[in-house]
């Protein structure tokens, strides 16, 4: 058994087919259109933002006579005005390590997203790691190691109930089929706890990042994915600084807890 805690890793975002774009900006008559975007991102976004009103430059829309200059100003105003659906159009993955089955059980709900999880009807559980919660950590003494012995006890049973099951089963013996592990294996895993330790990708468009954001780093949301979704929040802030400027950052019981200025975009 060991204790891990969760580790984010940001592992890709959107780029531009920048030869694509500028076909399409000399075809609607701004070639020399150029922005100040901090990342690829951002500017894709605000080309979609500007495409849609025609107002890359003053007089292609007779309708605008001003337009905002610098993507920073420009995305500001799409947050303010709920233009959410350019938002849409660039996407990030991470992949979470040592996170638990409570954890993504509770990630997979979030919609539109795409999924990617360490499989347990493949892979053999032999040695467990968990997260062990800040709740029961943060317990007076006595309660405080008489909980952490029950918890610690318990999974360290259920390591050695996945080995034991594995010698029973002769999941080991020469000749058994890869499909017969794997038939085994996932039977095996309904004995797994759900603190166990996975893996997950996971990828989504910025417009959902920031509804997730609110909502996991919540002061009510749980523990373990507040710490996980704070990590992402300063990653996705760090890299999209225009994009996520109207956030509001407050520590709440040793973690931020983050809000937009412009929740519902």
């Amino acid at each position: 058994m060991q204790i891990v805690m969760p580790k984010v890793f940001h592992v890709a975002q959107t780029t531009l087919d920048h030869s694509g774009l500028q076909d399409y900006l000399e075809a609607i008559g701004v070639p020399d259109w150029v922005t100040d975007a901090p990342s690829e991102a951002e500017k894709l976004i605000e080309v979609g933002g500007r495409g849609c009103y025609r107002s890359f430059e003053p007089g292609m829309n007779k309708n605008v006579t001003k337009i905002r200059e610098g993507n920073q100003p420009y995305l500001k105003n799409i947050l303010k005005s709920e233009h959410g659906s350019v938002i849409e159009h660039a996407m990030d993955t991470y992949i979470f390590l040592d996170v638990s089955r409570v954890l993504t059980h509770e990630l997979v709900r979030h919609r539109i997203s795409s999924f990617s999880q360490e499989s347990l009807r493949f892979v053999r559980l032999d040695h467990l790691k968990c997260y062990y919660p800040k709740a029961f950590s943060e317990l007076p003494e006595p309660k405080k190691d008489q909980v952490y012995m029950e918890w610690s006890a318990s999974f360290l049973e259920d390591e050695r109930r996945q080995v034991r099951l594995a010698t029973i089963l002769e999941l080991d013996k020469e000749g058994l089929s890869f499909a017969s592990k794997k038939k085994l294996t996932s039977a095996m895993r309904r004995m797994a706890p759900i603190g166990l330790a996975t893996m997950i990708m996971y990828s989504c468009n910025h417009r959902n990042y920031r509804w997730v954001i609110e909502n996991r780093t919540s002061r009510h949301a749980e523990e373990e994915i507040r710490f996980t979704f704070a990590r992402v929040f300063e990653e996705q802030y760090k890299r999209y600084p225009n994009l996520y400027q109207d956030a509001k950052v407050e520590l709440v019981e040793g973690e931020i807890e983050v809000t937009f200025e412009h929740r519902k975009i």
